[in-house]
């Protein structure tokens, strides 16, 4: 590991409890004073935020600081829920970004020029040490930890989830940093899901160690500086150092101290620190646990740790995750930083021409499933299909279903993607089925071994007459009137008013012209002039008279 020796003063990034700071001057902090039960009432009272129609603007984090457990124990160290992402303002604050605008090109420089981190000696991770005696027994180690129960009702016990994972290759020993789940198991034993996953660093050294029969060192970051924390979740290529990427994020370099009982090391403001080893050989029934994309995932065998330290400050604040179904906080922890970055790869990368945006489905699909792209009306065939390729191939977990759209579509409105499948996509020529993609992070389809991926172009292939709303100055004038009324407040949803499509010319523009200013007769008068003898119905009038469509306008 490259690193340079360093005061680390004059640091680039808040810690956490800098960040809460903030997010409580921003008026998007609650603090929760009264007593909270960890393991039956804590994330449920979060959930409400999620499932209970509360704008996505509206949503806060919540700082408890009075925690109780169902043992009736009590806690001394406060629990932040939502804090780094309960919406994209939270995100943007712990970015440090100017505006959520921003968040893109952050991420881009980040990838693209990390930045070495920084060596100090005095590190507030381990004003307070625990080791041997100190981390076993009953109120002891992991169990003096006021660590939540996500999902009260179906997970088996309390679960890290806002926690940062710090592994070594065995033989480069540039390390990675990762968020998986921890299951509690005694106050120096967890066990940790590290998905077997193409771009999981975790996994990948895991294996390394089995092959060689030797214990895996291993750091739980809890309460990261959120710099650290959003770099976390994102797939960042083998071989490079998530702490450098933070350190790109930040504008300047990540501080880190050596932990005490295992070769790594670790970011020097974090909140907590536990380190050990997890066993090359033998693996441990984990879960069920609520998982982020919906699901319980039922209890299987994977990787346990033991516990050799507990590092902390002396007065810690522990990071909680809302995740489970969707939208939640993890989800937008990916969506915020995903849906440029995957912008950037098409426009950028694969230089397709057209793309304006990407938008990865976040209720209940948990952006990874189904992914619009939205382009120009002109743009070519081609360019659509590069496109929905692209998007597809990108991540292996991304782009099951994959849709392109144009800009009058709005992605994040089911209603009006099934809209555009509707009415611009013709199956047997616009929706095309790829075979052999992997199963990705859910449930398990258990008639195939693998997967499949359609791919929809639902844009505009000609033009089509105009949404049937009134046009937009009618519908302006009628919410003025409506607010006038003291009607319940509007929340107008895409469309909200008529628009063309291509399928329109002056002489209907005209004729309902004539028919709001309460002249519609002179139209009456101008179609009996274009009476005509035929055998049924429903005839286009071009049809009978071309596209010049004759009468006094």
């Amino acid at each position: 590991m490259k690193v340079q020796e360093g005061s680390g003063l004059g640091r680039n990034y808040k810690d956490l409890w800098e960040h809460i700071e903030a997010l409580d001057q921003a008026g998007l902090l609650y603090r929760i004073d009264k007593p909270v039960n960890k393991d039956t009432e804590m994330h449920p009272l979060v959930r409400w935020q999620f499932r209970g129609g509360i704008p996505e603007a509206e949503r806060k984090a919540f700082l408890f600081t009075n925690i109780t457990d169902s043992k009736g124990r009590t806690y001394d160290m406060p629990v932040l829920i939502g804090g780094l992402a309960a919406n994209p303002e939270i995100y943007r604050i712990g970015m440090g970004a100017a505006s959520l605008d921003d968040i893109g090109p952050l991420w881009e420089r980040a990838l693209r020029q990390p930045v070495e981190t920084t060596m100090v000696s005095d590190a507030p991770c381990q004003e307070i040490v625990m080791t041997g005696a100190e981390v076993q027994g009953p109120g002891k180690g992991l169990d003096a930890l006021p660590i939540p129960i996500s999902t009260p009702g179906y997970d088996t016990g309390p679960y890290f989830t806002a926690a940062t994972w710090i592994t070594k290759d065995i033989d480069s020993h540039v390390q990675n940093m990762g968020v998986y789940r921890g299951n509690l198991k005694a106050p120096d034993r967890l066990a940790v899901m590290m998905q077997i996953s193409s771009s999981a660093g975790g996994y990948h050294h895991w294996k390394g160690y089995q092959a060689r029969g030797e214990k895996m060192p291993v750091c739980i970051i809890l309460g990261c500086p959120p710099v650290v924390e959003y770099t976390g979740p994102q797939k960042v290529k083998l071989g490079v150092d998530e702490l450098t990427v933070a350190g790109g994020l930040a504008g300047g370099p990540i501080n880190i101290v050596k932990a005490r009982t295992v070769d790594l090391y670790v970011p020097a403001e974090a909140q907590v620190v536990v380190e050990g080893y997890i066993d090359p050989e033998y693996l441990e029934p984990e879960g069920p646990f609520g998982e982020s994309h919906g699901y319980v995932a039922v209890e299987e065998y994977n990787f346990t740790m033991d516990v050799t330290a507990v590092t902390r400050r002396r007065k810690p604040v522990i990071s909680s995750i809302i995740s489970q179904v969707t939208p939640s906080e993890s989800s937008v922890i990916k969506r915020v930083a995903y849906e440029p970055m995957f912008l950037s790869h098409l426009r950028d990368t694969l230089g397709i021409r057209g793309v304006t945006k990407v938008s990865l489905h976040e209720p209940l699909t948990n952006l990874r499933r189904f992914v619009s792209v939205t382009v120009d009306r002109n743009t070519p065939k081609t360019e659509i299909w590069r496109a929905l390729t692209g998007i597809s191939a990108y991540q292996p977990a991304v782009g099951k279903y994959c849709i392109a759209i144009n800009d009058d579509i709005d992605p994040n409105n089911a209603d009006a993607l099934l809209w555009a499948m509707c009415y611009r996509a013709n199956p047997v020529k616009d929706i095309q089925i790829v075979d052999y993609r992997g199963r990705g992070h859910g449930p398990i389809l258990k008639e195939s071994e693998d997967e499949s991926t359609m791919l929809i172009d639902a844009t505009l292939k000609y033009d089509l007459p105009p949404v049937a709303l009134p046009k937009k100055e009618f519908m302006e004038r009628a919410k003025e009137l409506w607010e006038e009324l003291d009607l319940p407040p509007l929340t107008p949803e895409p469309p909200w008013h008529g628009y063309s499509l291509g399928d329109w010319n002056d002489k209907w523009d005209a004729m309902a012209q004539r028919a709001t200013d309460g002249d519609y007769l002179i139209n009456g008068e101008r179609t009996a002039q274009l009476k005509r003898k035929l055998e049924d119905p429903q005839v286009q009038i071009r049809d009978v008279m071309g596209n010049d469509i004759v009468g006094d306008e």
